[in-house]
């Protein structure tokens, strides 16, 4: 007599969150489908696949994480494949997860560092999903300070018992050079002014040439050098002072891959650099690291994320903050009101950073990051979002202020600021003067290695399609063909 295959288990889980989130059979697949497509994949799947996913079959792959983050964006809670019933995979949402201690949290984020730095190209194809927002922001917004940092030398030289905290999430084994600092090495203050200073350099070049000139150096600066001083030796002091440098070397390798369109890798290592402020204890560059989520939301369209992380921002720090970091958390918040086009709470924002800026001009409390906002960046968010809301006049008079206060090595701030001048102009009916600061926007951008510089230019040219015909603009686009 022939045994029977053993029967699957009627997957109960998966038919509740289906009937949760309102999905047909047909529509979840062509969901899963179309995430695929998000990460290079090609899946193919259809009622039927989902059909068998709910009598017990399991999928294969990556899919169960897709079918999991298919979930969380619809019903805005994190959920994963085990809490669908299904058998655990690599997850597609390594590298957001708010780490639940500070060991945990340098696995995490060396573990980017370690892959980003070597031939994963991969890695810098992972979508940007704005359900991944919820969690660490929230996270980020009702978490208590870490108790302890400090890693004396016989803690840091002892092995981890096995078993407890989380594993690497995407860490790489690798051979260390001789040349590389050991870990368990005692840090010292000139290591983390090195940090610093180094921050300083690829934020120059960041400014001037734009992300992709040295990201990658900048990443492999932070797997060789960051990584064995966080899992070197310090004290308390020295401990907080080191992973408030090291956040904000690695929120810069989140700008710089931001800027060369690696959004979901920039996502990660926005994540990453709030839960390090957390460890450092500096509540306030964490409310900083938000903003930096907030501005690449409103890129990507995402208006009201963007005005959600910019008053959790504003909650997670209360009052007792210099005015001029008010004044970016205030200008972000009306950036993503711009996009929304909410002209009466864009417009309140704006006028918000602009008292607190005026109050906080001579202030000696100013964080090293709001110390770049000041009247030319100001004119700039004012002529961005007066673009965004179609009042092209006086989005024109702020960007020209900007253009004329703002310093040469603030190149690519100044090429966006030129592009907004150029749309506005264009607005105004001044297709002659649009086209002239749109071909000094693309001259300038041929020099960069920035992918936001070319969708500015690309934005622009979209904005002169209606008038492809005119001589103005058929001289425009002469001049760009022979940037080449």
């Amino acid at each position: 007599m022939t045994e029977r295959p053993p029967q699957r288990t009627p997957n109960r889980q998966l038919a509740a969150l289906i009937a949760e989130a309102g999905f047909s059979n047909a529509g979840l697949a062509r969901r899963v489908d179309q995430l695929g497509l998000e990460h290079g994949l090609d899946l193919r799947y259809d009622k039927t696949s989902v059909t068998r996913w709910l009598r017990g079959q399991q999928p294969r792959g990556t899919t169960p994480a897709l079918i999991a983050e298919v979930f969380t964006r619809r019903l805005g809670r994190r959920l994963s494949a085990q809490d669908l019933g299904l058998d655990a995979c690599a997850p597609v949402y390594a590298g957001l997860e708010f780490a639940a201690s500070p060991d945990e949290a340098v696995d995490i984020v060396s573990g980017l560092w370690r892959k980003d730095s070597g031939s994963h190209a991969e890695l810098r194809k992972i979508a940007f999903t704005p359900a991944g927002l919820v969690v660490p922001s929230r996270d980020w917004l009702i978490g208590r300070a870490d108790d302890k940092v400090g890693r004396p030398g016989e803690q840091a030289a002892a092995s981890r018992v096995p078993g407890q905290g989380r594993p690497p999430v995407v860490a790489v084994p690798r051979q260390r050079t001789q040349s590389e600092r050991a870990p368990g090495q005692r840090v010292s203050g000139g290591d983390i002014a090195a940090l610093c200073s180094v921050g300083e350099l690829f934020r120059t070049l960041d400014h001037a040439y734009g992300g992709g000139h040295a990201r990658q150096a900048l990443v492999r600066y932070l797997e060789h050098e960051a990584e064995p001083m966080l899992r070197g030796t310090y004290g308390e002091q020295t401990g907080r002072r080191l992973f408030a440098a090291v956040a904000d070397l690695t929120r810069l390798a989140g700008w710089t891959s931001y800027d060369i369109a690696a959004h979901g890798l920039a996502q990660r290592y926005f994540v990453q650099a709030l839960r390090l402020a957390q460890a450092a204890g500096d509540r306030l560059y964490g409310a900083y690291v938000l903003v930096t989520m907030s501005r690449q939301a409103v890129y990507l369209g995402h208006g009201r994320e963007a005005v959600q992380l910019a008053r959790v921002a504003q909650q997670g720090v209360g009052g007792s903050v210099p005015p001029a970091a008010h004044a970016v958390l205030h200008a972000a918040e009306a950036r993503g009101y711009g996009v929304l086009g909410e002209v009466r709470a864009c417009t309140a924002a704006l006028i918000r950073a602009e008292r607190a800026l005026e109050a906080g001009r001579n202030g000696d409390d100013v964080p090293h990051w709001a110390r770049f906002f000041d009247e030319a960046q100001l004119a700039d968010e004012f002529g961005h979002c007066y673009r965004d809301l179609q009042q092209y006049r006086a989005a024109a008079q702020h960007a020209e202020r900007s253009l004329q206060l703002r310093a040469p090595g603030y190149a690519r701030s100044r090429l966006f600021c030129r592009v907004v001048l150029a749309s506005a102009r264009l607005g105004l009916g001044e297709l002659d003067v649009a086209c002239a600061l749109g071909a000094d926007a693309a001259a300038a951008a041929a020099d960069m290695r920035s992918v936001r510089a070319h969708e500015y230019v690309r934005e622009f040219e979209r904005r002169l399609e209606p008038y492809r015909d005119a001589g103005a603009v058929r001289g425009y686009r002469d001049k760009v063909a022979g940037l080449g």
